[in-house]
This record gives C-alpha cells, structure tokens and sequence, in this order.
C-alpha cells in the first residue's frame, strides 16, 4: 500500500512539471507514437481489408498474418528494426514496428466487418442495380463499421502498451522512466509510470467503446433493441 501512495505521490510531485523529460511532455509523446503508428497502419491495413471481405480473396493470408502477429516478441522486433536501420533513426525504426504490430488486428477488423453483412442486403443492393463499389461504399463499409471501430480499438490498446518498449532506445514517451525506474530502482516511478499508462489505456479504450456503439447504423440498432 506504501508503494501505491509513493507511485501516486511521484505522479503528482512537482518535480514531474520539470527536468529533462517533464511528465506532461512524457505523456504527449507517448499518445503521439500511438496515434502516428495507428493511423499509418489504418491507412495501410482497412483498404486492404474492405477489399479481401468484398472479394473474399486473400482471406486465408489475412488469417495467418494476424494470428502469426500475435507471437511476434514486441520488444524483439523494435530491437531488430534499431539495427537494421541504424541507431540514427531510432524514431522511424521504433515507428515502424508499432505499425507492424497494429496492422493484423486492424485488417481483421476491416475485412470481418464487411464479411459480417448479411448477404441478402448485399444482394438486395446489386437487385437495385449498385455497382460494386457502390456496394462496398454505401451498404458493406457503413454496416461493417462497428468490426472495424474493433479493430482499431484493439490495435490501439497493443500499441499504446508497446509504445513503452520505446523507453529502451531512447528518452521518449513514459518508458522512458520506467527504463530509469529500474536503473535507479526507484520502484515509485516504476509503478507510477506504469499506472498512467493504464490510465491512458483505460481512457482510449473507453473513447473506442463510445465510438463503437456511436457508429451502429440506427436500422440495426433499432432492430436489436427490438
């Protein structure tokens, strides 16, 4: 309980608001890792996945590379990218290895959205004379967008958690001091460090859930409240 209070007291110490690296600059670093690594590999993985749900190929690729994603060593893979592309851009390298990791679970998201529309409104739109794309952009992407609202979601969550590996190979984002935490062992800023990233987590985990529910198309929440 000590420990708690201690964390809970270096949050909020004075001394947070300055130094080399103050607490709020800390924070900001961090959600702007995740938002840059998340919105890279949205770019990359929902119109790759809106077109293996429209079309139905590829999907065993998407399958595998999500579930192979998930044994990926995080901390292996940021490591691997520093050498590969030198400790002078330690910033791309850390970069592109968030977006690897949000990629799978995006595209999942993506494609599982647009494969979970009943196929008998997606025949009613080409009955009505829909070309394809305009199946995919007015009836598939509206109706999938709840999956891949999830998708986002849980990359988003695995990134914002991963963003803290950051810490090992340079002085950014809040595993910055969890790194100095365990050099120093200073267990207070180890925890409290740790704790506001849960609390960041919590915070965009939240805001994905009301983002979720908001974009269900009143048709089919009405219908599943009936």
């Amino acid at each position: 309980m000590n420990l708690f209070a201690d964390a809970i007291a270096w949050i909020f110490s004075p001394d947070r608001a300055a130094g080399s690296l103050p607490l709020s600059q800390a924070v900001w670093t961090h959600l702007a890792f995740t938002a840059v690594a998340v919105l890279v590999a949205a770019l990359v993985a929902v119109p790759a996945g809106w077109v293996i749900g429209h079309t139905g190929r590829g999907r065993e690729i998407a399958v595998a590379l999500s579930g192979a994603a998930r044994a990926v060593p995080s901390f292996g893979l940021v490591l691997l990218l520093v050498l590969v592309l030198g400790v002078t851009h330690k910033v791309g390298a850390a970069t592109t290895a968030f977006v690897l990791l949000a990629i799978p679970p995006i595209l999942a998201g993506a494609y599982a959205g647009v494969e979970a529309v009943d196929r008998r409104v997606v025949d009613g739109a080409r009955a009505v004379g829909m070309t394809p794309g305009q199946v995919l952009g007015r009836v598939e992407v509206p109706l999938g967008l709840p999956l891949l609202i999830g998708g986002l979601r849980s990359a988003t969550l695995q990134v914002v958690a991963t963003v803290t590996l950051a810490g090992y190979v340079g002085s950014w984002g809040l595993g910055f001091y969890i790194v100095q935490g365990i050099q120093l062992r200073d267990f207070s800023q180890i925890l409290g460090a740790a704790l506001v990233i849960v609390v960041l987590a919590v915070v965009l985990d939240l805001a994905f859930a009301l983002l979720e529910r908001a974009v269900v198309p009143r048709g089919v929440a009405a219908v599943r409240r009936t």
